[in-house]
């Protein structure tokens, strides 16, 4: 293979001006970076870049932190973030931190980071104050997704709306005996959004006078297979509700599993509505709140190169993505439970 020697003896230069005409750099005149490009090209030479990190003290790679890699939503965010990286010449570090469940993680810490990347995006992840002022003490910008911590840039969708707009679905259908798939504990590692989400279930509820009893408030992984385990019992009850509202298509996918093992139809004996718009909501005709995935993991992307490649300041605060009502055919008015008698004006009778 041919070495920079090889390129500097051919263009007629020093090393230290092949290094500085391949890496883009200042004081080299256009003459003469376009006759290393020209012999770099000639001898296929491929720039170590191992070496160009330690000259420049830029990696060119980006932490990714994900609370759980095997997961749709935040593949697909990885997936997008790579992209628009990828088209700056810059690349991914995976900083997996699942746990050993779905409550716990692992710890960020400074092997992971140190001298390996050169920022980081966080994905809904909630750092404590330790694991922040270690990414402060090492001096790496960062751009996070979902969760807002602290003063730090943050592109997200707004999960109270979102939800909002869910439970507000069903009801405009006349539905008032609903469930909800998708709390957790308070003590979680992924805490925010299934709070805001799960708060905003009860107050949208509450806004037309309807309360849900603490039983139809249903504790889940976040997975299909947990959330048709976790929703069974309740979907087999004689007291059951006619809509149920999760918190994730991946759930609400587990809810209509559920619901065919009870013997229940979708939509005519339950109504299911998810938030997402997964990859597969199209293909099992679920009713979802649509958020677009790519884009953020791209905005992301793009306001973290912006700083590291022009040195712009992004503005503290919130970039929020806008949702949008997918209606399909997993929700329609509880047309079998009138028939039955007629609902309840409190969700909990």
């Amino acid at each position: 293979m041919s070495t920079i020697h090889d390129v500097a003896k051919a263009a007629g230069v020093s090393v230290s001006t092949v290094s500085r005409a391949l890496r883009g750099l200042d004081r080299v005149s256009p003459q003469t970076r376009d006759r290393v490009a020209k012999a770099a090209l000639d001898l296929r030479y491929v720039a170590s870049p191992t070496a160009s990190s330690l000259a420049s003290g830029r990696t060119r790679v980006v932490a990714v932190v994900v609370p759980f890699l095997t997961r749709w939503f935040f593949a697909t965010l990885i997936s997008g973030i790579e992209k628009a990286l990828r088209r700056q010449g810059h690349h991914v570090l995976l900083v997996d931190l699942e746990g050993e469940s779905f409550d716990s993680r692992l710890r960020l810490s400074q092997d992971m980071l140190w001298k390996r990347v050169d920022g980081v995006i966080v994905l809904s992840t909630p750092l404590d104050e330790p694991e922040q002022a270690l990414i402060d003490s090492l001096g790496l910008p960062v751009i996070t997704i979902g969760n807002r911590i602290r003063d730090w840039p943050c592109v997200r969708i707004d999960d109270r709306a979102a939800m909002g707009v869910a439970v507000r679905h069903v009801l405009d259908l006349g539905h008032t005996r609903i469930a909800y798939v998708g709390a957790v504990e308070q003590d979680s590692s992924v805490l925010q959004t299934p709070r805001e989400r799960a708060e905003t279930f009860v107050s949208t509820l509450a806004e037309r006078g309807l309360r849900c009893p603490p039983t139809w408030v249903v504790g889940s992984d976040w997975t299909a297979a947990g959330a048709a385990r976790d929703v069974a019992a309740l979907l087999r009850s004689r007291s059951r509700p006619t809509a149920v509202v999760a918190a994730s298509d991946e759930m609400a996918f587990g809810v209509m599993a559920a619901a065919r093992r009870a013997g229940l139809s979708v939509p005519g004996d339950l109504s299911v509505v998810g938030i997402d718009d997964h990859v597969l909501s199209e293909v099992l005709d679920l009713t979802t709140v649509r958020q677009d995935v790519p884009h953020q993991g791209q905005r992301a992307a793009e306001l973290l190169l912006g700083r590291l490649l022009d040195g712009s300041v992004t503005p503290p605060g919130d970039e929020v993505v806008p949702v949008q009502l997918v209606v399909r055919g997993s929700t329609a008015a509880p047309v079998r439970a009138a028939r039955r008698g007629g609902t309840s004006r409190a969700a909990s009778a």
